[in-house]
C-alpha cells in the first residue's frame, strides 16, 4: 500500500492499542508517523519497530502541550498531513447517580477537551500547508448507550457533534473530518477495566458476526479516511461494529 506515501500522520495515544495499531498500518501504506501519548516506554517500543516514526511526550488534557507538540512534528517532518484523535480513557463505570465529578472532568477533558486541544494545534499547521484529513475516534458509543458509562457515553457522543462541526467549519479550507467508531475492541485499556474473560465472551456474543472487531481492522478504515482515497467523505460517522448498531 502505498496510499498515505511520504504524509506525515500525528496519532494521539499511540502508545499502544488502537493507535499503536493505526501507527503501524499508517507507516505499511508509507506514512511517516508521529505518535504523542504520557507513556514513554510503550511509545519508545512502538516507534522503534517503524520505520520514519517518532515519538513526543505531550497530554492532550494541555492545549499548550499540543501545541508544542505540533510545532515538534513540523520542525521534524516538515508539516502535517493527517490527524488520528486516538487518545483517550473509559473512566469508571457506576451509575450515574453514584457517579463521581472528578471522574466526569477525567473523562470530559480527555476524551473531548483533547480532541478540540488537539485539532486546534494541528490546525494551526494543516490550514496554512493546503488541508488534511482529520479522524477522530468515536465509539459505538457514539450513536448508542450503555448502562454505567454516563461520562465515556456523554464524551464520544460530543465527539460525533465536534467531528461534524470541524468538517463544516473547514470543508473549504480543504480540510476533511470524519470518525470511526468501533465497538468494543480488547485493547490493553479495555482489558483492564474489563479483565473478566466470561464478560469478554459475552460481548462478543452480541455481536451479530459472532467475533470482536479488531484493532488492525479499525487502523485499516482509519487510514483509509486519512487518504485521498476518501476525498469525497467529511463529517462521516463510520461504523466498525460487526453489526451492533443494526440490531
Amino acid at each position: 500500500m502505498t496510499d498515505l506515501q511520504d504524509k506525515v500522520i500525528l496519532i494521539t495515544g499511540g502508545g499502544s492499542g488502537i493507535g499503536a495499531a493505526i501507527a503501524r498500518c499508517a507507516a505499511g501504506a508509507g506514512a511517516k508517523v508521529a505518535i504523542t501519548g504520557r507513556n514513554t516506554a510503550m511509545m519508545r517500543d512502538v516507534v522503534s519497530a517503524i520505520p520514519q516514526a517518532r515519538a513526543y511526550d505531550a497530554d492532550v488534557r494541555s492545549l499548550g502541550s499540543m501545541q508544542a507538540a505540533c510545532a515538534a512534528v513540523v520542525a521534524d517532518f516538515g508539516r502535517i498531513d493527517g490527524l488520528v484523535n486516538n487518545a483517550g480513557i473509559g473512566g469508571v463505570f457506576a451509575p450515574l447517580a453514584a457517579a463521581s465529578l472528578e471522574n466526569w472532568h477525567q473523562v470530559l477533558e480527555t476524551n473531548l477537551t483533547g480532541v478540540f486541544n488537539t485539532t486546534k494545534a494541528a490546525l494551526t499547521h494543516m490550514l496554512p500547508a493546503g488541508g488534511g484529513s482529520i479522524v477522530n475516534m468515536g465509539s459505538l458509543s457514539s450513536i448508542l448507550a450503555e448502562k454505567h458509562m454516563s461520562a465515556y457515553i456523554a464524551t464520544k457522543h460530543a465527539v460525533a457533534g465536534l467531528t461534524r462541526a470541524t468538517a463544516l467549519d473547514h470543508a473549504k479550507d480543504g480540510i476533511r473530518c470524519n470518525a470511526v467508531c468501533p465497538s468494543f475492541i480488547r485493547t490493553p485499556m479495555t482489558e483492564a477495566g474489563i479483565p473478566d474473560p466470561a464478560i469478554w465472551e459475552m460481548i462478543r456474543a452480541q455481536h451479530p458476526t459472532g467475533r470482536l472487531v479488531t484493532a488492525e481492522e479499525v487502523a485499516e478504515i482509519t487510514v483509509f479516511l486519512l487518504s485521498d482515497r476518501s476525498s469525497g467523505m467529511t463529517g462521516g460517522m463510520h461504523l466498525a461494529d460487526a453489526g451492533i448498531a443494526a440490531l
